[in-house]
């Protein structure tokens, strides 16, 4: 793409949307197409293997330690019905009973004391159950055998005269009225959606101001607003960033589902207000907005600092503050429709939290369109009142006509 700077309508300059459109190409391409990007995508999977990990280890430690089970020394017949009616009563009750094995090849002092298996099989067994369907003994520790007292009794009377085999089927009819407990059970949706959000902002946010003053340190910044409007430069480096935050979590996004999908069951979140798709739309909208409004504050804060600590102390405040502003879109959360959310949904630094919690919670889509005008405005006047505070107090300006005559070539490159 070439651009003619000497063309009547631009004066010797692009014009704001087509050099910040070259800005963020250039920044775009030189983060995208280097190392230090590819570095950057897999620092987030040394968590995910280290989780992992730590997950496969405790499977490792439930398996070895099993819910407890009763070993069943009746006659063969009616241990093998206990075990049968405990199977059958698991399945229509969901589970919940403790589980039962029949107790095979018993010594002589087995027999005659059911305690013994208790000691000779070293700890297969929490529980002995002997006797006869029609009067069972369960021996064992107290307070165990005292929790499955109830348990047992429904078991052998099962088999006892099969009175409860008779059960009605019931016939499940699902409607699509909500439930009274949704909106409560969609708070858990809500907050995982806010979390998210919150730590990828977070996350990838600091990459603008690392970016600028890394910049600033080597004069291209100072080449680059001598040659183009400063708020050009700013837009331009957040588009960049943002297009590169997205890429990233593309990535991310693609492996963890590739993961969730092999993992087969995992925790399933109550379905949105707005449904899942809706939801997600929101929720790369909101990111977006997070992403500008947080970036074009660090912007600002690059544009005063000269050094690495000058950024992390005037950093620190604006982190603790957006840290502040989520917790209380948090709690807004939890009060639908009060005053607190209203504010929260105004704050534009807490907007798009309050905003996406309100999607998982509320199905109207309206209020996202005016909150996400609002963001929007908010990012224009933070981007335009950084870049004033960059030209008044942190540029060190040079020659006009060299940072032109640069910025032509870059251009002319395009």
């Amino acid at each position: 793409m070439n651009f003619d700077l000497s063309a009547p309508g631009h004066r010797g300059r692009l014009s704001m949307l087509a050099a910040a459109w070259v800005v963020a190409r250039r920044d775009f391409t030189a983060i995208l197409f280097s190392r230090t990007f590819f570095f950057f995508l897999l620092g987030p999977l040394f968590p995910v293997i280290v989780g992992l990990l730590a997950g496969s280890v405790g499977q490792r430690v439930d398996q070895s330690g099993e819910a407890p089970a009763i070993g069943v020394v009746m006659a063969e017949a009616d241990a093998k019905a206990m075990v049968r009616a405990r199977d059958a009563l698991a399945d229509r009750l969901g589970g919940g009973l403790p589980d039962m094995h029949v107790v095979k090849d018993l010594t002589p002092a087995e027999q005659a004391d059911p305690g013994e298996v208790l000691a000779s099989r070293k700890g297969a067994f929490a529980g002995v159950l002997s006797g006869s369907p029609a009067a069972p003994v369960l021996t064992g520790p107290g307070p165990l055998i005292k929790d499955w007292r109830g348990d047992v009794e429904l078991i052998a009377a099962e088999v006892r005269d099969g009175s409860l085999a008779f059960w009605p089927q019931v016939k499940l009819a699902k409607t699509s009225v909500a439930a009274p407990g949704d909106s409560r059970s969609r708070l858990r949706t809500a907050q995982g959606a806010q979390t998210l959000l919150f730590l990828l902002t977070m996350m990838l946010a600091g990459m603008v101001l690392s970016n600028l003053v890394e910049e600033k340190g080597n004069k291209i910044i100072e080449v680059l607003a001598a040659a183009i409007p400063m708020e050009s430069v700013f837009f331009g480096k957040l588009f960049a960033m943002l297009g590169v935050s997205l890429v990233g979590i593309a990535v991310w996004g693609s492996v963890g589902g590739a993961i969730y999908l092999s993992a087969g069951s995992l925790v399933a979140l109550p379905e949105p207000a707005v449904g899942w798709p809706m939801l997600v739309g929101l929720g790369v909208i909101y990111f977006a907005m997070a992403y500008l409004l947080l970036g074009s504050v660090f912007l600002a804060i690059g544009s005063l600092a000269n050094t690495v600590r000058e950024v992390q102390t005037l950093s620190m405040p604006v982190t603790m503050m957006q840290l502040m502003l989520f917790f209380f879109a948090t709690y807004a959360m939890t009060q639908p429709g009060s005053a607190v959310e209203m504010l929260a949904v105004v704050l534009p630094f807490s907007s798009p939290f309050a905003m996406l919690a309100r999607a998982a919670q509320e199905p109207a889509l309206w209020p996202h369109v005016a909150a996400l005008g609002w963001q929007v405005m908010w990012v224009v006047l933070l981007v335009r009142g950084g870049s004033m505070l960059f030209r008044r107090r942190a540029m060190k300006s040079g020659p006009q006509g060299a940072g032109r005559k640069w910025w032509r070539r870059v251009v002319s490159k395009g």
